[in-house]
């Protein structure tokens, strides 16, 4: 049975079998201990210096270290009716290493890093697919606040640009029987996107962010898309769940559910072009915790909204935008990315690449054993991987007659991450998952080592 690693790094190549091995040994290592230093994850100088020199390597770039996964990704997608194409941008900060070099500003003039635009894809149970495209960029330093006519400057010649290519190399590969329904936080509401050509199979599901024009039934004036937002009549009550982010907690939310078809018009630099016909779905709360922000989500969507039922279906494919959150922050807390010393951005660039694989396989788990809890935990863990598990958790050498359940493995998993596992903890998040993963590592090669002794010395460890 071919491990995760070889299905997922299959198509991986560098021109050169000895590098494509390496990269294979390297995510496996970082996967093992997915929040320990590179020494610590390779185990011994020789390892870590091979890590270093493949990430030094001419013969690597980001596209190649990241094309298998991009191709495993796809083949997962295919298996879909419809997937969500979730993007956002996030700034990876190594302020706090000078010494590097290549390295562009943050959104401030002290901060020094590297943007990265991630496009992940999304089942429509919420369970994360893996990446459909991703863009790194350092921002050059002397262009700091340069921002004079930047509403005159054509989308190409600015980082909104990002949103539009990201939005065609989703559409490049998939095939045309897969719905595709791009999903983005208000920073993607621009006019460029809503009006760039797409394929029949692709949607859109936008945060609104600024008031728009739109067109006014009555032909009477224009309206304002706020002011819209406030005289639709309710279609119902949900509950959704929002996600952990920052100093927000998760939580359910009951929000009241509206609807109706709207004609966005187009700004005055676009006067000529023609308004788009979308649906502008409204999920509002109206009793919020004390101390917590209300939920008041503007949507824009090309989706046909008919029913209740549809503008739920809405609101819950929304509510999983904040997985590309959850994702960025796996990668920067999980995987400790921002704490890699590399003397150059370009080293770091193909660093984040490779734990670009390690993040995602960690969030996969998670929300893979939430919507199919009952799967073998096999599909996870090699055997003795779960056995040493098992008796670790249990404490004892006697093995079970069954293969544990996915859920019950990874809640195992998260034991060893510091999860209690009361009645009323609910369920584990990454955080405890990527400590968890850590122990495991050494308690499974511990045992492995155990299991490959003589018998009369193997009896010392059952």
């Amino acid at each position: 049975m071919q491990t995760w690693i070889e299905q997922e790094l299959a198509s991986s190549n560098f021109g050169d079998l000895r590098l494509r091995r390496r990269f294979c040994r390297i995510v496996e290592k970082l996967s093992q201990s997915p929040n320990s230093t590179v020494p610590e994850a390779s185990r011994s100088w020789a390892a870590t210096k091979a890590t270093y020199n493949f990430w030094d390597s001419a013969k690597v770039s980001v596209e190649r270290i990241i094309a298998p996964h991009l191709q495993a990704t796809l083949r997962r997608a295919q298996g879909q009716k419809r997937i969500l194409a979730v993007q956002d941008t996030s700034l990876f900060d190594w302020t706090h290493h000078p010494a590097t070099t290549g390295l562009g500003c943050g959104g401030a003039s002290y901060l020094h890093g590297i943007h990265v635009h991630s496009t992940l894809a999304v089942s429509t149970e919420g369970v994360p697919l893996g990446l459909l495209a991703q863009e790194q960029w350092t921002r050059p330093i002397e262009d700091h606040g340069k921002s004079a006519n930047c509403k005159k400057r054509p989308v190409s010649d600015k980082e909104s640009q990002k949103w539009l290519t990201a939005l065609t190399a989703t559409h490049k590969h998939i095939d045309t029987h897969v719905e595709i329904i791009t999903c983005c936080d208000r920073e993607a509401d621009f006019w460029e996107l809503f009006s760039a050509e797409r394929p029949a199979n692709s949607q859109l599901l936008i945060r609104a962010g600024q008031n728009r024009r739109v067109v006014d039934p009555d032909a009477q004036e224009n309206l304002l898309l706020f002011t819209q937002a406030q005289q639709i009549h309710c279609l119902g009550n949900m509950t959704v769940t929002i996600g952990h982010s920052g100093s927000r907690v998760a939580r359910k939310a009951l929000v009241t559910v509206k609807a109706m078809k709207i004609e966005l018009m187009p700004p005055q630099t676009r006067e000529k072009q023609p308004a788009i016909a979308l649906t502008l779905v409204v999920a509002e709360e109206d009793h919020a915790p004390e101390g917590t922000t209300p939920i008041r989500w503007l949507l824009l969507t090309t989706l046909p909204i008919e029913t209740f039922e549809d503008a739920v279906e809405c609101v819950q494919y929304y509510s999983f935008r904040w997985l590309i959150e959850r994702y960025h922050y796996t990668l920067k807390s999980g995987c400790q990315v921002e704490s890699l010393q590399l003397e150059t951005a370009q080293r770091l660039e193909k660093a984040l690449a490779t734990y670009c694989i390690v993040a995602w396989r960690l969030l996969w788990l998670l929300y893979h054993e939430r919507s199919h809890p009952d799967d073998s935990c096999e599909c996870v863990l090699e055997t003795y991987q779960w056995q040493a598990l098992y008796c670790s958790i249990h404490q004892t050498t006697q093995l079970p007659e069954n293969t544990p359940t996915l859920q019950e493995a990874t809640i195992w998993i998260a034991r060893l991450g510091g999860f209690l596992a009361r009645k009323g903890d609910g369920k584990p998040g990454v955080k405890t998952l990527w400590r968890g993963w850590k122990h495991l590592d050494d308690i499974a090669e511990t045992w492995k080592l155990a299991k490959s002794l003589p018998n009369n010395i193997q009896g010392a460890y059952g």
